[in-house]
C-alpha cells in the first residue's frame, strides 16, 4: 500500500517506510528497554494506559470540538468526523482543556507516572504544559527533532505520544525516523538550535525520502489502537504521515523527565509562558539554516 507525508509518496514495507517494533516484551527489564530506547530512539508500548481513561478523554474533547462546531452532525460524534472546511487546531496551553480532570486522569494517570519512574529509576515529573492537537483531513506534521522546542533543561527528556482513539494508517498516525538519534553532524548543527533564541522555523524536512536518502535511517510507523503510546527522544526525529480521511486525529504529546534534573522553565509552572518568541516578528527559514549548517 501507498501512503504520503506531505503528499509524497512511500510504499508500505518498503525501502522508505515500514513497521515499528513493539517493546512490551521488556517492561519488566529496565535495562533493555533503554538498550532498545537507544538501537531504535523510540520505545511503542500496547496498551500501556487504562482504556477507559483515553475513551474519557476522546468523548470530553469531542464533545468540546462539537461545541465550536468543529464535528458534522451527520456522524456519530465519536467517530470525530470533521464539519465541512475545518482544518483542525492545536490546543497546546488551553488549560480549560488540557488541565480538565478528563485530560489529566489520562496523561498523569497512575500507570503513566509508574512506567517512567521505572524506567529513569526515579521520582519523576511531567510538564505543566500540554500538547494537545487535532489534525483534520489532509494535514501532516513536518520532520523534527524536540530538543529545539524545549532544549534549555535536562536533555534526559522523553515525548509521549498518545493517540487519542484508534488510528488506522490512512489517519496520519506519528512517524519514527529510525536511526536519527544517531545523526551526530544533525544533532550538532540543528538539533543545538532554540526556536525562540534564533527565531528560526522549527520543522527539519517536508521531505521524508530526501531525508532518508540524504541521511540514512527508515521511516517506521503502526496503526494504533486506544490505549498505545510511543515514546522517543529529544533527538528523534518524527513527523506523521497524512490525515487522508475525513475524520479528525486527536492525540496529545506529553514530556517525562526525572524530578531532580534541571527544566526547560517555558513549560512549568501555573502559567508556563511557553514559546514568546518563536514565529514573531522576521523568521529565519529552516532551508536557509540548513545550508549553513550543511545538513
Amino acid at each position: 500500500m501507498i501512503f504520503t507525508m506531505n503528499k509524497v509518496q512511500m510504499e508500505f514495507d518498503g525501502k522508505y517506510l515500514s513497521s515499528l517494533r513493539d517493546s512490551n516484551e521488556l517492561l519488566s527489564d529496565r535495562k533493555a528497554l533503554h538498550q532498545r530506547m537507544e538501537e531504535d530512539g523510540y520505545l511503542l508500548i500496547r496498551s500501556l494506559h487504562d482504556i477507559k481513561n483515553v475513551q474519557a478523554t476522546r468523548q470530553f474533547l469531542l464533545e468540546k470540538l462539537h461545541q465550536n462546531q468543529q464535528i458534522d452532525d451527520a456522524y456519530p460524534l465519536l467517530e470525530g468526523v470533521a464539519a465541512d472546511g475545518k482544518r483542525g487546531m492545536f490546543m497546546g496551553g488551553n488549560k480549560s482543556v488540557t488541565h480538565h480532570p478528563a485530560f489529566l486522569n489520562l496523561v498523569e494517570s497512575k500507570e503513566i507516572m509508574e512506567f517512567y519512574q521505572h524506567y529513569f529509576d526515579s521520582e519523576v515529573m511531567t510538564y505543566d504544559y500540554k500538547w494537545l492537537r487535532v489534525v483534520g483531513p489532509e494535514s501532516f506534521t513536518g520532520a523534527h527533532y524536540d530538543i529545539v522546542y524545549m532544549g534549555r533543561g535536562t536533555q534526559n527528556v522523553l515525548t509521549c505520544w498518545t493517540p487519542l482513539g484508534d488510528i488506522p494508517l490512512e489517519m496520519g498516525p506519528l512517524t519514527i525516523l529510525a536511526g536519527s538519534h544517531h545523526f551526530e553532524h544533525m544533532k550538532k548543527t540543528y538539533g543545538q538550535m532554540d526556536v525562540d533564541r534564533d527565531h528560526v522555523t522549527g520543522w527539519f524536512s517536508n521531505d521524508p525520502i530526501e531525508l532518508v536518502n540524504k541521511h540514512g535511517g527508515q521511516w517506521q510507523t503502526s496503526s494504533f489502537e486506544m490505549g498505545d503510546v510511543l515514546i522517543f527522544s529529544m533527538f528523534t526525529m518524527h513527523a506523521s504521515l497524512d490525515n487522508t480521511t475525513n475524520r479528525f486525529r486527536l492525540s496529545t504529546d506529553t514530556r517525562y523527565q526525572r524530578a531532580d534534573e534541571p527544566v526547560d522553565e517555558r513549560w512549568v509552572g501555573k502559567a508556563p509562558k511557553a514559546h514568546y518568541a518563536w514565529m514573531k516578528g522576521e523568521t529565519i527559514p529552516m532551508e536557509k539554516m540548513r545550508k549553513q549548517w550543511k545538513v
